[in-house]
């Protein structure tokens, strides 16, 4: 049960950073594109934005995803490092967008204003964003590495000593069954047996 629980936290580590990136990627391959727009233009391609809050809730799951596989996989330094690495990473992100890309939304009512600094707030806003789609992206490469490592070799050696003694237990534990039963169906036999050759006998005292 322990072990599908961990093998569950990380599939979900993995998929929700990847869901994590995706609103970041898209930000940056626009920015080419965006970033030199006249004012007019670019406040009405802002608006295609229009509902991207529920990333957020995207953000948040995929922190706790990582952090959980951290910590069912503390046991393993590597695991454990990967996976907290991601949940940083993707703290880090935050942090990034309520110090620059929020206060950009803010000032400019979700762009549907421009002040007299658009243009240093649009800068602002877009390479916050560019550099949480890179760090976004890290935090998925160490999700996934964290999935897919298998340990130290000195925890590999540690995991093969476990298994040699579970099954040396196992052996074990089903001889002693073994001659338990053979023990009870001896005894059963005799049992059986005594009543029988006290009827054949009992003519012969006669």
């Amino acid at each position: 049960m322990a072990e599908m629980g961990n093998k569950v936290s990380q599939f979900l580590a993995v998929v929700l950073t990847a869901l994590a990136v995706m609103p970041g990627g898209a930000h940056l391959m626009a920015l080419s594109a965006k970033v030199a727009m006249p004012e007019h233009p670019y406040f009405v391609v802002q608006q295609i934005y229009r509902g991207w809050a529920w990333v957020g809730v995207v953000i948040v799951l995929a922190i706790f995803a990582n952090f959980l596989a951290a910590l069912l996989t503390r046991d393993s330094p590597r695991k454990w490092r990967l996976f907290g690495g991601a949940a940083a990473l993707i703290a880090a992100t935050l942090a990034i967008f309520f110090a620059w890309t929020f206060p950009a939304n803010q000032a400019t009512g979700n762009w549907t204003s421009a002040p007299e600094n658009w243009e240093q707030l649009r800068i602002q806003w877009e390479y916050s964003h560019a550099a949480n789609a890179a760090i976004t992206f890290l935090a998925l490469l160490c999700s996934v590495g964290g999935a897919v490592a298998t340990g130290t070799r000195r925890e590999r050696e540690a995991d093969v000593r476990d298994a040699s003694h579970r099954q040396e237990a196992m052996q074990h534990h089903t001889s002693a069954h073994s001659a338990t039963s053979l023990e009870r169906n001896a005894s059963n036999a005799e049992r059986t047996a005594l009543p029988e050759r006290t009827f054949y006998r009992r003519p012969m005292l006669e």
